[in-house]
């Protein structure tokens, strides 16, 4: 019997026990949580910072991010490959021959522009594909951080943002596109033609074989063009071309064999443009403030091809309504193979199928 005559409830005590147990359960299960998060295993990681989407779970990225550390990489590296070439230490060798028979150069400017481009890329989003020109040391681990600060640039342009799986992105490396004109030191050559003006560093993202994100950048001019497919860009195209006579952008190493089929196509009054780099060349398509830029109406391209050379242009040209194919109409697929076989043609605001028509033989050349 309960004290003072008092008969306690069996309902009541049951009551009573389970509110205690609650109460005493929210107390505890806060004070886990206070303490997991010290250690950063609860909402954002420890230090404050959260990374981005694809560090976090694998699942997604954000396009708008990626332009701005592609942005960020394509400088970077070119403050590398700037760098070197002022110190006129090149550490030059030879990685082969070209299918032309060229000799395909490496140099330290190479190297060191690949290995900022990459770990840059590579850290801020680690669970995407990186495909790069150069090799990469299995054993360097080097981690090299982004601020996570977007350029005004680009939030003006693009003011929202835009998030894909992280698996069907592939990212396209060129640390330095026109290494065969980098490399040239001939005071002779150099006072007829600055051919360091032809020297880009690229970064192109593709999303599911398509380019979307395009960055070129021109380290000897710190000129930077950039775009993102139905997003927005930091360059133009130009008023207007000449598409009966027009001036065509070519590679240096077979400009003879491009203008032999365009003469024939074109007509007599067509000029021909020898060029080095295919990042200079689909500038040379578009509105470039640089005074050391050629302007060109169409680029073609007749012999084999590696995709990090021209998925950034393709990118931007794309971006502004422009193409890219190859020589016989069809879209590059920036999966699979680094390399397409069949040439290609670059153009803007004309029509282009109609140009793929003129150049019927252009293709078979470029299997020869």
């Amino acid at each position: 019997m309960a004290p003072m005559g008092i008969r306690l409830s069996p309902l009541g005590v049951a009551v009573f026990c389970l509110l205690g147990l609650g109460v005493l359960y929210h107390l505890y299960s806060g004070f886990l949580a206070g303490r997991f998060s010290v250690f950063g295993m609860g909402g954002e990681p420890a230090g404050g910072a959260a990374g981005p989407a694809a560090a976090a779970d694998g699942g997604t990225v954000d396009l708008r991010e990626m332009l701005a550390v592609s942005v960020l990489a394509a400088m970077r590296g070119g403050d590398e490959v700037r760098r070197v070439r002022e110190s006129n230490v090149l550490h030059e060798k030879s990685k082969g021959k070209t299918r032309e028979g060229a000799e395909d150069k490496m140099t330290s400017g190479d190297v060191l522009s690949n290995r900022k481009m990459f770990y840059l890329l590579k850290t801020a989003f680690p669970s995407v594909q990186i495909n790069t020109e150069e090799h990469v040391d299995a054993t360097d681990q080097e981690v090299i951080l982004w601020d996570r600060k977007i350029p005004e640039d680009i939030l003006k342009e693009i003011t929202t943002s835009k998030e894909v799986p992280a698996e069907s992105v592939t990212v396209w490396i060129d640390p330095l596109d026109a290494t065969q004109e980098y490399t040239v030191t001939c005071l002779f050559v150099l006072l007829y033609e600055d051919l360091r003006k032809y020297v880009t560093t690229m970064v192109c993202v593709a999303v599911n074989g398509k380019p979307v994100l395009g960055v070129i950048h021109k380290p000897f001019s710190e000129y930077t063009a950039w775009a993102m497919v139905d997003g927005g860009s930091n360059v133009k195209a130009r008023s207007s071309y000449n598409e009966k006579t027009p001036r065509i952008v070519v590679s240096r190493s077979h400009a003879g064999m491009v203008k032999q089929v365009a003469l024939q196509t074109f007509g007599n009054q067509t000029t021909i443009i020898a060029a080095g780099g295919a990042g200079y060349k689909v500038l040379a398509l578009l509105d470039v403030p640089d005074q050391n830029q050629e302007k060109a109406d169409l680029y073609i391209h007749v012999t084999y091809i590696k995709k990090w050379d021209i998925c950034a242009g393709n990118a931007i040209l794309k971006a502004l309504g422009g193409h890219m194919t190859t020589l016989n109409g069809e879209e590059i697929s920036y999966t699979g193979s680094d390399g397409i076989e069949g040439g290609l043609l670059a153009s803007i605001r004309m029509n282009h199928q109609a140009l793929i028509r003129k150049l019927p033989d252009l293709e078979k050349t470029g299997h020869k």
